[in-house]
């Protein structure tokens, strides 16, 4: 099949009378905005994710195949990073992410034609013919036999044109070559190697070199020092993402096409590269000629060294919170240390995962993180798909259980085993501080993955010894009211101190009534100028988006919503009409069956919402009962829902969920009492419900008279 070249966006007058179909194309631009919709374009595996696979098109263009575009199980690929695949541009969005969808055709023989797109006009046709026969030499030289077999004319390195049209720099092999065109690196790589010292030591006349200063050293032979933090099979060659103190760089090591380079490397192995530093389309690469693992003390020396040099850099400054809040004020030394260990995994190319619970302030809080990671993950990484690597937004409903742990723990396996990913970071938001956790967390420590909880509902001690960091108020003696996205917002703009002012909404809007007066100022001096009309507003859309698809954290429509004034005021506008039509529908059937009593002195509204609750449409239980207590308290009141084995609480006056959980422990030794993640909850084995419900009256009415702790 002859490849030729289309330039320009406009395929139809290039392409003769072929349909878009027909055609493959590989790709030379450098944007997304160049890719033609509907056409098919060949690309390699970039990498796999939870919903689909990430196919890199070109020079730091990267679109995703979502795995409802896949007609079978994305499990069932077999397909390896690295690999070519054939894919269809479906979209390409305003913010530069490209929609892929599945090809029929799986390989090049079955498409009538092959060109290659140039949308910047920079190739000529002798440039086509070297990457026509790269491209196809391993496919053309097979028998049935699997016997390489070459003509005369293909034992030739070059056509006549092409050698005399190709530089030497040309010649060598380079990230995105699939063959070499000179054994001189492949000798140069056997004689290092042999005699490459451990670390501190120079090899022959080369001195370490950083990573960070090669854009002064193009051309030059170097040698460098650090771990490898990613290995990626091509096509042909194997890269080798190498970092050390100041930067990281991609290695291209050449051993066959196709064929792993240097096997015997892997993701988090200490190394020493020596190779030759080259542009491509403005991004720095190396030529590997040789690369070795270091020994023990050599090792240790590059870890202590990148160790000092990687801290210092996500050091936070002391940035002052985004309003006087007592509370945020009691953890702040944990709310930087937090930012710090976030900013530094992202320096580690670590994956960040924040999983936070499905409810208002559980969204709100994930997605300031979200918002103040994204741009330092930019910042260090070129490909624009860095941010989907590298950050995972997971919404969890209640506590961290040994089901979400499994399933956490499994993944991160996987991204281990199949794309040798660094262990990751996980940060909980609004959940995480009581021992409904505990199993959860510990399963993560076993695998020495970092935990950071932040969440200013009821906590308990014990939990600090599972994790990293815990922020929570009340852990530290503050009772003042506050929010978990308070606390977030807090990390965030230590994270990136850039965010601030996109945040100063958020803390408003997680409150369910008339938020503390310095956010409500915050909000409406923020660049949204957000009235309490707007945050309550606001604040509805984020509820009811929250409750559907509640497994996804709609990265996109949450921050349509909370940061992208241009579509979010119509957006919030009938959100919000949404959510309180559906609410009062279901307000009007729960307060005709509240079930009214009065114990001690305190008014109770218990409502049974196992039989007057429709329980699998929105609002959830928990919207439910919060917006019933708003209507109904007067003086110290107290709304009880009863599901079959949990009990949730809305008091007037503070209660003691902890001294709750006790006190029918107490009374009622067989029930399994305990306290549960989210908004004064308590759970209990189904068989003791009635006990439970006979004597939660006399629990909740000892607390509230009981002093509360300042």
């Amino acid at each position: 099949m002859s490849e030729q070249i289309v330039t320009g966006d406009s395929l139809e007058g290039q392409i003769g009378n072929l349909h878009k179909e027909d055609v493959v194309l590989d790709f030379t631009g450098t944007r997304p905005d160049q890719l033609i919709v509907d056409c098919y374009y060949r690309g390699t595996v970039d990498g796999y994710a939870d919903f689909g696979i990430f196919v890199n098109l070109g020079d730091h263009v990267t679109g995703l195949l979502h795995r409802s575009e896949i007609p079978r199980r994305l499990e069932s690929l077999n397909w390896d990073e690295g690999d070519d695949v054939f894919v269809q541009v479906t979209n390409v969005r305003d913010n530069g992410n490209v929609d892929l969808g599945w090809s029929l055709r799986d390989s090049l023989r079955e498409f009538r034609g092959q060109y290659v797109h140039d949308p910047e006009d920079t190739l000529d046709e002798s440039d086509v013919a070297v990457a026509t026969d790269d491209a196809h030499d391993v496919e053309s030289q097979t028998t049935d036999t699997e016997q390489p077999q070459t003509t005369d004319t293909e034992q030739q390195p070059r056509t006549e044109t092409a050698q005399s049209s190709t530089t030497e720099q040309e010649q060598k092999p380079s990230i995105e070559s699939d063959h070499p065109q000179s054994t001189e690196s492949e000798s140069k790589s056997e004689s290092v190697t042999e005699t490459a010292p451990d670390a501190g030591q120079p090899t022959g006349d080369l001195q370490r070199a950083s990573i960070g200063g090669l854009s002064e050293q193009i051309g030059d032979v170097v040698r460098l020092e650090g771990v490898v933090t990613d290995v990626r099979q091509t096509s042909g060659p194997t890269v080798f993402s190498i970092q050390d103190e100041t930067a990281t760089v991609d290695c291209a090591a050449f051993d066959g096409a196709g064929v792993r380079a240097y096997p015997e490397i892997e993701s988090g192995d200490y190394v020493r590269l020596t190779g030759e530093v080259r542009e491509r389309r403005g991004e720095l690469q190396i030529e590997t000629e040789a690369l070795e693992a270091l020994s023990d003390d050599g090792a240790s020396s590059v870890a202590s060294r990148m160790d000092d040099a990687i801290q210092a850099e996500a050091a936070v400054d002391d940035v002052e919170p985004l309003a006087n809040d007592p509370a945020v004020e009691a953890v702040l030394d944990g709310i930087r240390t937090a930012a710090t260990k976030i900013r530094r995994a992202v320096i580690e190319s670590r994956p960040i995962v924040v999983r936070h619970e499905t409810t208002v302030d559980g969204y709100l809080a994930g997605a300031a993180i979200e918002h103040a990671v994204e741009p330092r993950i930019e910042d260090e990484h070129v490909g624009g798909d860095a941010i989907y690597h590298l950050f995972d937004r997971r919404p969890l409903q209640g506590a961290y259980d040994m089901d979400d742990a499994t399933n956490d723990v499994t993944s991160l396996l996987s991204s281990q085993d199949r794309h040798s990913q660094q262990p990751p970071l996980f940060v909980f938001v609004a959940t995480g501080s009581t021992t409904d956790s505990l199993d959860g967390l510990e399963l993560l420590e076993l695998y020495d993955v970092d935990v950071i909880v932040i969440d200013d509902g009821p906590g308990e001690a014990t939990i600090g010894d599972a994790i990293e960091v815990l922020i929570n108020p009340r852990l530290a003696g503050e009772h003042s009211e506050t929010s978990t996205t308070a606390l977030a917002s807090g990390v965030a703009v230590h994270v990136s101190p850039d965010v601030r002012s996109d945040l100063g909404h958020l803390p408003a809007a997680s409150f369910w009534e008339t938020p503390p007066a310095v956010y409500a100022d915050l909000a409406e001096r923020g660049p949204f100028g957000y009235e309490q009309t707007e945050i309550d507003q606001l604040r509805e859309s984020i509820a009811l988006q929250a409750y559907y698809q509640s497994y996804d954290g709609k990265r996109e429509l949450i921050g349509d919503l909370l940061f992208d004034q241009s579509v979010s005021e119509g957006l919030i506008e009938q959100v919000s009409e949404q959510f309180r039509e559906k609410l009062d529908t279901e307000l009007e059937t729960a307060e005709a069956n509240l079930d009214r009593t009065a114990e001690n002195g305190v008014a109770f509204a218990v409502l049974d919402t196992d039989a007057f609750t429709h329980r699998f449409d929105f609002p959830s239980t928990e919207l439910l009962l919060d917006e019933i207590h708003r209507r109904n308290r007067d003086g110290t009141f107290v709304t009880i829902g009863v599901d079959e084995d949990e009990i949730a609480i809305r008091s007037t006056t503070p209660v003691d969920l902890q001294a709750v959980v006790e006190y029918l422990d107490e009374t009622v030794p067989n029930a399994g009492v305990t306290a549960r993640d989210g908004n004064n909850r308590i759970g209990f084995v189904v068989g003791e419900r009635t006990a439970i419900e006979a004597h939660v009256f006399d629990a909740i009415t000892a607390t509230l008279q009981a002093p509360q702790a300042n």
